[in-house]
């Protein structure tokens, strides 16, 4: 399917939920908030909220951006989504390296962070092509 068809504004609001992108990336903040929920330790917490924000934001600016009217203004938001997977990944990193989160889930959640973040780039250079 031709990507303006998939992406034209007037195709309704709840489309963005037909973007593979997008669903990789709710799968994703589902995984985040299961692994930050299993840090307990109090001098964690900073890192907890900036994991699940990050996370959440991916998602959220991908469905912010389908809501408006251009596919430039959409690439921008898909620009957002993207700065939100690379602070991501560097949160992930850091959690792993803190011994926050064990070996297993950084590289689930890894895994995850590196395939959406290739989708975006292609979605926001195909954006860019019209």
């Amino acid at each position: 399917m031709p990507l303006t068809l998939l992406c034209a504004p007037s195709c309704g609001m709840a489309d963005f939920k037909k973007l593979r992108v997008w669903k990789k990336a709710h799968a994703l903040a589902i995984n985040a908030v299961r692994v930050v929920t299993d840090i307990r330790s109090p001098d964690h917490r900073p890192l907890r909220g900036q994991l699940n924000r990050a996370a959440m934001s991916i998602p959220t600016n991908i469905v912010e951006g389908r809501g408006k009217k251009t596919d430039r203004d959409f690439a921008r938001y898909l620009g957002y989504a993207l700065g939100s997977a690379c602070e991501l990944e560097y949160h992930i990193t850091l959690a792993r390296d803190i011994g926050a989160i064990s070996e297993g889930d950084f590289n689930s959640l890894m895994r995850q962070v590196v395939d959406i973040k290739r989708m975006l780039h292609g979605l926001i250079d195909r954006l860019s092509e019209q």
